[in-house]
């Protein structure tokens, strides 16, 4: 009885959300989106009926909390919580993309799919959070709801992490303050921000957050009466002119405090900006500027400003798009009191970030906004490693303030606070960055480390012998910047690494010597170079001593021979002493055999057969990976086999590994070549790139061994392939 009221009870609360979810939406989502809403929902209930959080509540409550602050907090409409509701679902009932685009729009199906991406990443990796967000940002260009409602997602996590044991809270408020909130800041989304650093705080410094937690409200009484004392005179100013407003305080951030505190090494009662007044006007669009700078009047003239504090982000808005002119006065009793003036739209672009600007689409602000995200996207995809994104996003974030340089021409370019002139000549073009020398800073000669100044005037100096080099990125601090050096320097490698192949497949011929794939990882892996690419590139430039591969391959020959000598006696049984071999051919009908598909043999390879228990004979390459385990645990299943040498010509599949660089066409020339030129029967290809570099298999069918030679020595000359090889085993 008790489990039948505990179901009615959480199918109330169930209802009770979503129609809460239904209201928020009906203010701002169409009628057909309202009717998509329902559906998902009804879908969505169904489908995770039997799936609990943490806590044992129904995990549709997750579901429903998040495209709650996805609509209400961050301002999305109906499509946006369709598809948070939808986003699990398609994982438990198996839906794709052109599921969600029949049955609710091509929106909801793209938002989906960006979010199943995100979530396949596996968790149990260590970098895996890092991995999760590098990818939600390369996806943005896809969605951006994608990462607003990933953050959504983020921030009902952290006001549930109670629900969790210790190590995972910790874990999650390391990550959140890491990754998310900075995230949040970027977009805008202050509010959600905020929250995120508090409650990391909370988690990850209990007793301090406690302790300034119990100080604020202790003072609080006292900061009100203050603050109605401040804002009396302002109000008289303002209703002088019959302005609309509204007057809000704005107490600093637990954790901003916290910062303070121990930045400056002060206690709580010597943190002096604990609030802000801010002042919202109802304002239409075209005197917006007219009535914030009016309103700054008032305040000036009521209380005396710090010249030095006054910020304008009005007639030119951060890059996130900010807009706000900021004042710190001194108010009553001598205190330093910031005071931000702002319109409604203002306020709601502040708060929202992007999410707010869909609303005001349009605007002069846009551009600055996409510019932005562009630069952030190149930055995490020209990062080489989790650890290089997360530093390249720390220094993105530091950017806090904006210095404003111009053109000879005239031409206003923002650039973050430290810009060198190697970041201004990348943020003209990437050409003119790649050739700076140097430039002419206010008429005066200057480096291309030296730091620009707000209002500075800047003539790049170029030269066509200057090539980008790796200490360029010790200064260089814009994402443009970095990421166009760092391609030019892969490109830069790759032509050198091309001129180390070529010289030592020559050597090699020379030596009538081969350097297999197994043999250049396990070089590669004992000097600790990062790739084939590094090492051709090392050769290239007398790093490494053309002379050493020689031994070293000739010493790896001597050791695979005794090894080899080893396994032949192995695979030589008393019971097969007599000399009898299996012969290989298709046309034996009496004898039960299959190739391997471990290692697939093709005619021409050494092989020796194995007696399977329910698959009869399996045939295996000498060199198969298993073949030591196998000749060493079953001896008297081995049999001696060969091929049948006057057989008819059969087919065998076969996987070629494939590395070069990322070229546009590659694959198609290579393609041609195996099909148009060569006549072989290609059966699958996957390719991946990362760094400059792609790494692709194919599977082809061959007649023999000195066919497949053959293919690979023709690849090998396409232009643009580093290195071609035949896969040792089919699960590589």
């Amino acid at each position: 009885m008790e489990d039948l009221d505990l179901e009615k009870e959480e199918k109330r609360e169930l209802l009770s959300r979503f129609r809460s979810l239904y209201k928020s939406c009906k203010q701002s989502s169409s009628q057909e989106e309202l009717l998509l809403l329902k559906k998902a929902f009804r879908v969505s209930a169904n489908a995770h009926r039997e799936k609990r959080r943490e806590n044992g509540d129904p995990f549709i409550f997750h579901a429903l909390a998040v495209a709650q602050i996805v609509v209400d907090e961050i301002g999305l409409k109906g499509t946006a919580a369709i598809s948070v509701l939808l986003h699990e679902t398609s994982r438990i009932n198996g839906f794709d993309d052109d599921d969600f685009a029949k049955e609710y729009n091509p929106e909801v199906a793209t938002i989906v799919t960006g979010l199943n991406k995100i979530s396949k990443i596996d968790p149990k990796t260590s970098s895996s959070e890092v991995e999760n967000y590098r990818q939600l940002v390369i996806s943005y260009s896809a969605d951006p709801r994608v990462i607003l409602i990933k953050l959504a997602d983020r921030l009902d996590v952290m006001r549930h992490l109670y629900f969790f044991a210790d190590s995972k809270q910790v874990k999650k408020a390391n990550e959140t303050l890491t990754l998310y909130a900075p995230l949040a800041h970027r977009l805008g989304l202050y509010s959600v921000k905020t929250e995120l650093e508090d409650l990391s705080l909370k988690y990850t410094e209990p007793a301090d957050y406690i302790n300034i937690t119990t100080k604020l409200e202790e003072t609080a009484k006292e900061r009100n009466t203050y603050i109605e004392k401040f804002v009396k005179p302002i109000v008289a100013g303002l209703d002088q002119y019959g302005q609309k407003y509204e007057i809000k305080s704005r107490t600093k951030s637990i954790y901003s405090i916290w910062k303070k505190m121990k930045k400056q090494k002060i206690p709580f009662e010597e943190v002096f900006d604990l609030f802000a007044i801010r002042i919202i006007l109802e304002s239409e669009l075209p005197l917006e500027k007219a009535e914030c700078w009016r309103t700054y009047s008032i305040v000036t003239e009521k209380y005396i400003p710090n010249p030095e504090r006054m910020r304008d982000w009005i007639s030119v808005p951060k890059s996130n798009g900010y807009e706000s002119l900021h004042a710190t006065v001194i108010g009553p009793e001598g205190k330093w009191v910031e005071v931000q003036i702002r319109t409604r739209r203002m306020d709601e672009i502040a708060e929202m970030g992007i999410a707010a600007h869909w609303k005001y689409k349009g605007i002069r602000q846009q551009q600055g906004i996409d510019d932005w995200l562009t630069d952030l996207r190149n930055l995490l995809e020209q990062a080489e490693d989790s650890t290089d994104m997360v530093e390249s996003l720390k220094q993105l974030d530091s950017y806090q303030k904006e210095i404003f340089v111009f053109t000879p021409n005239g031409d206003l370019k923002k650039l973050p606070a430290g810009a060198t002139v190697l970041d201004f000549a990348f943020e003209v073009h990437s050409k003119l960055g790649v050739s700076c020398v140097g430039a002419k800073v206010n008429n005066r000669l200057a480096s291309i480390k030296d730091a620009l100044r707000n209002g500075d005037q800047v003539e790049i100096i170029t030269s066509k012998n200057q090539k980008p080099t790796k200490d360029w990125l010790s200064f260089a601090i814009t994402s443009k910047a970095r990421s166009k050096i760092k391609q030019s320097l892969k490109e830069e490698e790759l032509k050198v690494a091309n001129i180390g192949k070529e010289l030592l497949l020559r050597r090699l011929k020379n030596w009538k010597l081969e350097l297999t794939d197994e043999m250049a990882s396990q070089f590669i892996k004992k000097n600790k170079i990062k790739s084939i690419t590094e090492f051709y590139a090392m050769l290239a430039n007398e790093k490494i001593d053309i002379a050493d591969i020689k031994t070293y391959i000739e010493t790896a020959d001597q050791v695979e021979e005794k090894s080899s000598a080893s396994e032949i006696a192995y695979a030589q049984p008393k019971e097969q002493e007599s000399g009898d071999f299996l012969i290989i051919d298709e046309r034996l009908a009496n004898v039960d055999y299959k190739l391997a598909t471990c290692c697939n043999p093709i005619f021409g390879d050494d092989i020796f057969g194995f007696v399977t228990i329910s698959h009869g004979i399996k045939i295996h390459r000498a060199t198969c990976p298993n073949a030591k385990s196998m000749l060493e645990r079953y001896p008297y299943r081995i049999v001696k086999a060969k091929w049948q040498q006057t057989r008819e010509s059969s087919s065998f599949q076969t996987t070629i590994r494939i590395i070069g660089e990322d070229q546009i066409g590659l694959f198609n020339r290579i393609s041609e070549v195996l099909t148009k030129e060569l006549k072989v029967s290609l059966r699958s290809a996957s390719f991946d790139t990362k760094g400059g570099v792609f790494e692709g298999k194919i599977k082809v069918f061959v007649g023999n061994i000195k066919q497949l030679d053959m293919i690979i020595h023709r690849i090998n000359r396409i232009k643009g392939v580093i290195r071609a090889s035949r896969v040792a085993t089919s699960a590589e």
